[in-house]
């Protein structure tokens, strides 16, 4: 614990990534929870308290599975920048597990300060949300906010649970690992995919294609109930493949290497052979590319289907009908929303990072702009992959849902909703990586290898 406080005080830019998706989480998760404190008002009348906690359960639960898998993303390349300071640890006699009660302990501290800290910005949410449910008429402007101890006990408690295990995890490979080994992998960055992470990825994908199925089955006036599935397969493809994120990225990297290295030269080839040696650290920030297109795409476009098919069959609208429209809008804005932010997050965490090996590509011969276009190329590689992949990811709920609502295959719906979120996310991946490169190339390539 000494030895990790220490580190939290003299490496706290390092730690700067995973605070935020902490604090992030917390904010999303007390947001959701305090509608649960809100309903227990003893005035709340038997209607709004069964929206309330409806809302709270359904997308409090998957904002849950999003908040972990993000702190775990983060929290793994943390450790992965960190294995050669873990190498010379195990090299100067620290044991597999005091290394692993370290990095614990780091982030035990973290996301305790990053859940305390998101308190005020929790209340702030969660009173906009309660107004949005006041505004669409499903809850009674009578039921004043709480916010209380069940909003401050699971923002505290999952974000504490979820950062110590997914820092258990993380760390737990690099510290059995043999010294010699250890140092080796930090200096090359290579290491395969663990055995739990492709299974984990295998139950995703199940149960993604499982909810599709569903939809498919399901009695198609059941509109929420399809719409449920629906809405919930795409979120679990996209996280079964982006557990899967090297392993994809270097299928693309084989197809594509080639043309990229003829047409950009020694930039292509610097990335071609930078993405083969680091594609798992490549894989942490092609992760929040496939969720945001993914979740992005199935979602807005499920609901844009309902939209169509409500339209096509003559109904008009009744007040509640547009007022779930609009609350759907806001849930999944939010959902996305926090995914856009993470992916910007980890793209600027491991570009900061890479100072010292741009410094030493710059010392054997690369000029700057040849290092800046190899990140931008990179970027273009991580792009195409992570909407390819989330788009694949964002089938699983529109082609079950398009067959189940209108019973055709393709839906009938505009291409500017996929158009828009491919936009997205291309510029964001592209200015975050390239504009913190940009600003790392400006130290001095000595400087930054002895940093």
């Amino acid at each position: 614990m000494s030895l990790a406080l220490r580190s939290l005080r003299h490496r706290a830019g390092g730690f700067l990534a995973s605070f935020l998706v902490m604090f992030l989480g917390a904010t999303m998760l007390m947001s959701f929870a305090s509608m649960l404190d809100t309903a227990q008002d003893k005035a709340v009348d038997a209607n709004s308290e069964e929206t309330l906690t409806t809302l709270a359960g359904v997308v409090g639960g998957w904002g849950l599975l999003l908040v972990v898998f993000a702190v775990t993303s983060t929290l793994t390349l943390s450790v992965q920048q960190r294995s050669s300071d873990m190498a010379l640890l195990r090299s100067a006699g620290a044991t597999p597990g005091q290394v692993t009660r370290m990095i614990m302990s780091e982030a035990a501290v973290l996301s305790v300060l990053a859940s305390l800290l998101a308190v005020p910005s929790a209340i702030f949410s969660g009173r906009a949300l309660l107004e949005v449910l006041i505004d669409t008429d499903q809850v009674l402007p009578a039921v004043s906010y709480h916010f209380g101890p069940i909003a401050l006990g699971m923002g505290v408690g999952i974000t504490f649970v979820a950062a110590t295990l997914a820092a258990t995890l993380a760390a737990r490979r690099t510290a059995r690992m043999r010294v010699a080994q250890a140092a080796a992998e930090a200096a090359t960055g290579t290491r395969r995919l663990g055995r739990i992470r492709i299974a984990a990825a295998v139950l995703f994908l199940a149960g993604g294609i499982n909810l599709g199925v569903m939809t498919v089955v399901l009695e198609h006036k059941k509109t929420a109930e399809i719409m449920q599935t629906a809405g919930s397969a795409s979120i679990l493809v996209a996280i079964g493949l982006a557990l899967l994120s090297p392993l994809l990225l270097r299928a693309v990297t084989a197809v594509l290497g080639a043309p990229l290295q003829r047409l950009t030269g020694v930039s292509g080839y610097l990335t071609v052979q930078n993405v083969r040696r680091r594609a798992d650290r490549l894989g942490t920030v092609l992760m929040p590319i496939i969720l945001f297109v993914g979740i992005g795409t199935g979602t807005f476009y499920m609901q844009a289907i309902e939209n169509a098919a409500t339209t096509a069959e003559g109904i008009t609208k009744t007040t509640e009908q547009r007022n779930i429209e609009t609350l759907n809008f806001v849930v999944i804005g939010t959902v996305v929303l926090f995914a856009c932010i993470m992916l910007v997050n980890v793209l600027i965490a491991a570009t900061t990072h890479r100072g010292r090996e741009f410094g030493q590509q710059r010392l054997v011969g690369a000029t700057p702009r040849q290092v800046l276009r190899m990140v931008g190329a990179e970027g273009v590689l991580l792009a195409l992959t992570g909407v390819l992949f989330g788009s694949i990811a964002a089938l699983a709920t529109v082609l079950p849902f398009t067959v189940a609502r209108t019973e055709d295959v393709v839906p009938d719906t505009s291409l500017a909703i996929y158009l828009t979120i491919v936009a997205i996310a291309a510029g964001v991946t592209l200015l975050a990586s390239t504009a913190t490169a940009r600003r790392r190339l400006r130290t001095p390539a000595v400087e930054a290898v002895a940093a």
